[in-house]
């Protein structure tokens, strides 16, 4: 087990480069097993999440050749669809993301059900609904706690997403591009991920539309090429690094931020105080921020809700909750999406911040508040990436256990920290 020991009250400066977007690697690698032919891609994350999708993939006998440290060779010629180690499906909830187009592939696949975070239920029934529209058969094993997923010839059609759930969106249109005919999903996610990898399947011959929208149509091919493509920044780490300048009172420069995606995101940051700067692909933090929560119309308290690409991410909930801690009012916080998302809100009030739990989806930040070192345990990647930034923020010293779960989401973060002048370490208990 390894912990970061943190000393807080340093101002953060200098530059600093996000990785490529996990929540996009994951699913191009799913998408890599569509084609017999070898597929490059770059700025892919070296990150715990994507050497499971590794293990995942090597386990169905797709080959992968590692180029450098960010550049991957994948190759699924001879791809077999064997029963999946539920161990290792465990780790990631992005093993769903083999269903669709293993199954397109080759006509079955049987996976364990996924893991990942612990932040409540996450259904599997749009996966599984959607699936069925093209023709796939699902059996649930109970006792063997698997799925046997089937479907020999799929056939394009209309499909309705019961919510517009990101990877259910993904299984579906990796499941559709190679069924035959037409096939429009409507309600589909439309995150930037989504987006990355419809573009990506486009360069490998599929033909998808209306790519950004919530209605894609997908014209089904017989086959698709090798190809090569870049991996575009993760606006979550983007965004964890505004976060970490603002409760520092630093001034950082995020260089190749992908500042087209934060539209929403910057609304919200907006009305909790905080400002930053675009200068082409980069972001500039300043250190003079207002950091005061502009209050509703008739001064009324502000409520921040999660929702559907493109309004504000869940994701990014217990970082605008952390930055609000230090900025000056009063702001509701809503997650609807995840009954446990908030759960880890008691660490931040034994650190010092005013924070009231009305319930498992809600709560109320008064701010700012002076934090104060404590000894935490991540429990999830972004709340453990929120207990970082408090830290960073915080008077005295430190700990936080558990982080292999930040390593799941974030490469490196300990050293990009401390290039920006984070008092950081890592240690081996």
């Amino acid at each position: 087990m390894e912990k970061f020991v943190i000393e807080g009250g340093y101002p953060l400066a200098g530059e600093v480069t996000p990785s490529g977007n996990k929540n996009a690697a994951l699913p191009l690698l799913a998408a890599c097993t569509l084609t017999d032919e070898p597929v490059i891609l770059h700025n892919v994350p070296d990150i715990r999440d994507v050497k499971t999708m590794h293990e995942l993939l090597k386990s169905l006998a797709v080959k992968i050749e590692k180029i450098d440290t960010h550049s991957l060779k994948i190759c699924a010629k001879d791809i077999k669809p064997s029963n999946l180690d539920p161990e290792i499906c465990r780790q990631i909830r992005a093993s769903i993301l083999l269903a669709g187009p293993v199954i397109a592939r080759t006509g079955k696949i049987i996976l364990p059900p996924p893991g990942g975070d612990i932040i409540g239920r996450r259904r599997l029934d749009t996966h599984i609904l959607a699936l069925k529209k093209l023709g796939v058969q699902t059996n649930y094993d109970r006792l063997q706690k698997q799925f046997t997923f089937t479907g020999e010839k799929l056939l394009g059609d209309e499909i309705l997403l019961d919510e517009a759930s990101v990877t259910a969106t993904e299984n579906a249109i990796m499941a559709a591009v190679l069924a035959k005919g037409k096939t429009i999903i409507r309600n589909a996610a439309s995150e930037p991920h989504v987006q990355e990898l419809c573009h990506f399947l486009n360069t490998l011959g599929a033909h998808i539309e209306n790519i950004g929208s919530n209605t894609l149509c997908i014209e089904g091919v017989q086959k698709l090429h090798g190809g090569e493509f870049t991996i575009g920044p993760d606006y979550l780490e983007v965004v964890s690094f505004i976060g970490a300048s603002v409760v520092t009172k630093g001034s950082i420069r995020i260089k190749n931020a992908g500042p087209e995606y934060l539209g929403m995101i910057s609304v919200v940051f907006n009305k909790l105080g905080v400002r930053w700067e675009v200068e082409g692909q980069d972001i500039l933090v300043p250190a003079e921020q207002t950091l005061v929560i502009e209050p509703d119309l008739g001064d009324a308290i502000p409520e921040f809700c999660v929702m559907p690409w493109p309004a504000f991410p869940t994701d990014l909930m217990s970082i605008a909750i952390v930055v609000a801690t230090q900025s000056k009012g009063s702001a509701l916080f809503h997650d609807w999406m995840y009954p446990s998302r908030m759960f880890f809100l008691d660490k931040l009030v034994a650190m010092g911040a005013q924070i009231v739990l009305c319930d498992p989806h809600r709560c109320i930040v008064q701010g700012p508040t002076q934090l104060y070192g404590e000894n935490m345990e991540s429990p999830d990647i972004r709340a453990g990436m929120t207990l970082v930034l408090a830290a960073l923020a915080a008077e005295g010293k430190s700990t936080i256990r558990n982080i292999g779960q930040i390593d799941r989401g974030y490469e490196r973060v300990e050293e990009k920290l401390r290039n920006l002048g984070a008092r950081i370490t890592r240690i081996q208990e």
